[in-house]
């Protein structure tokens, strides 16, 4: 079929599942969403929401239901738009003024090492819970979380490229919907403040570290502003940019509305029939019914471990960090049976190592949408080549930095290595804050510049999307002002410039290509 007869062919028809008024029957669609999900739930409950509830208490959970009422917003809005069109973000970022294709390359020179530190935490985090198990955690003073980091992230490697974590997904599944369901039944043994719990969910508060907090018992955290905590939260829970960006990757294959099929032209849908017209917005029911599925799920089981944070572990003065990003949240289940820490051990391994399995396949998918918006990622043999080129970029370079880490230990003669969460911090600013105000106000652009007026979305979704980007990038650039200071800003600069020379040169090797 050519490109152009492929452009007006009919969407399918929307499933008797979304038209359905019983909402169970809304589960057959839940998938995209699902991957969400999975990629937060692991390393943005087990360690960031039970980090802030044993910090802040129940005073934190407004702040987690707005970004997750905020990040909602960001990815139905760019399912939308593909659902519509058949377009991805990057495609529609090539037509911002300037040289062709400059912002897209933006984000791919962000990503170059963002998504290696991403891998690094995800590996070093499992490495945590190894050495607690095993009782190496105080071994090669206090290092040996990396050399398990570095175990766990080969044997991804592995799996990745044979396509063996297929295998391991039912057994993941059920153990770690098992670990969670203790985990929620736990919250009723432990016997939390349910008015406080609704008032820190709904009232805005005041945060402040607690008084043991204190550079002699805590000096990392001591020493982080709050604010820089807080926003380090906002890029964990509920996922990154770049995870977002994949999402609306994955929609081709689901083929819900043009999503998978040629771009769909302005004009083409400003005669589209009305009645094609109502079964392509009817398609919106999809992504609309798979986000709130997945974003409900993370406010679930983020309210559940800050929960169980704030009433287990601030007691105590324990706070998940350093070379212990795990091991200290099997005490949430003990409280149903001594035997559920095996079995929360168990879901952690699993639930993390999933994690970083699905970071490094989302790394494919970006390089694939950036190649296909730049029109060099046609045929399965340039795709294949570009998959295993990402995956040894993110692989190994997530590798390099836990070696890295390893080396400057043992230069420096300190004590500790650097902490996972120190060598996260800057490129979580970069891909899970600033990046996710970037995509919200682009999303009100691509929508005003591609979409007729009749197609463009309702004033309330616009104006959420503006609201979401300003917020976003307030926080991450403050943030990246308290971590480094102008630092970060000459970075960010850096880059900008970077990628509009790159623009600049792929233009003109086009121009003269087409000569």
């Amino acid at each position: 079929m050519n490109p152009q007869s492929q452009r007006h062919e009919s969407c399918p028809p929307v499933p008797s599942s979304l038209l359905a008024r019983n909402p169970l029957r809304w589960l057959a669609i839940f998938g995209p969403g699902a991957v969400i999900a999975s990629l937060t739930i692991g390393v943005g409950e087990l360690i960031f929401s039970s980090r802030a509830g044993a910090l802040f208490g129940y005073r934190l959970l407004w702040f987690f239901l707005l970004v997750l009422a905020l990040k909602w917003v960001l990815v139905f809005a760019s399912a939308r738009h593909i659902v519509l069109t058949g377009a991805h973000p990057f495609q529609r970022w090539m037509e911002l003024p300037g040289p062709r294709g400059w912002f897209p390359l933006v984000f791919f020179l962000l990503a170059v090492p963002c998504f290696p530190i991403w891998v690094c935490f995800h590996a070093g985090t499992v490495g945590t819970l190894l050495a607690s198990l095993t009782g190496t955690g105080a071994g090669l003073n206090g290092a040996a979380h990396l050399w398990w980091g570095m175990a766990v992230l080969a044997c991804v490697l592995v799996m990745s490229a044979s396509g063996g974590y297929r295998a391991l997904e039912r057994v993941q599944l059920w153990i770690v919907v098992l670990m969670l369901a203790a985990v929620g039944v736990s919250v009723f043994f432990i016997r939390p403040d349910w008015f406080e719990f609704l008032k820190g969910l709904f009232v805005p508060q005041a945060l402040a570290y607690p008084d043991w907090v204190t550079p002699a018992t805590f000096p990392d955290i001591a020493a982080r502003p709050v604010w820089l905590e807080t926003t380090t939260y906002v890029g964990v829970i509920g996922g990154s940019s770049y995870d977002y960006l994949a999402y609306v990757s994955y929609l081709r294959e689901k083929h819900w509305g043009r999503a998978g099929m040629e771009v769909f032209p302005k004009a083409a849908m400003e005669s589209t029939p009305a009645a094609e017209a109502t079964r392509l917005r009817g398609w919106l029911r999809a992504p609309l019914v798979d986000c709130t599925m997945s974003f409900a799920a993370v406010l679930i089981f983020t309210g559940i471990f800050v929960v169980c944070g704030a009433v287990v572990l601030g007691p105590q003065h324990k706070i998940p960090g350093g070379s212990n990003l795990l091991a200290l949240q099997a005490e949430f289940v003990a409280a149903v049976h001594p035997w559920f820490r095996h079995l929360y051990f168990a879901g952690a391994f699993l639930a993390v190592f999933g994690t970083l399995y699905g970071t490094i396949e989302v790394a494919p998918t970006i390089v694939r949408e950036l190649a296909l918006a730049l029109g060099r990622g046609h045929g399965e043999a340039q795709q294949a080549r570009l998959r295993k080129w990402a995956i040894a970029w993110v692989g190994l370079g997530g590798f390099a930095i836990l070696v890295g880490s390893l080396v400057y230990h043992r230069i420096s003669g300190g004590d500790k290595p650097p902490g996972l969460i120190a060598i996260l911090t800057p490129a979580n600013l970069f891909t899970g804050v600033l990046g996710c105000g970037l995509i919200c106000w682009l999303n009100v652009w691509t929508d005003h510049r591609f979409l007729p007026r009749a197609w463009q979305p309702s004033r309330l979704l616009t104006f959420c999307n503006l609201a979401a980007g300003a917020i976003f990038l307030t926080l991450g650039l403050r943030g990246c002002w308290d971590h480094s200071g102008w630092v970060a800003f000459a970075i960010l600069a850096v880059t900008l410039a970077l990628g509009w020379i790159a623009g600049l040169w792929m233009s003109g090797r086009k121009a003269k290509d087409s000569e």
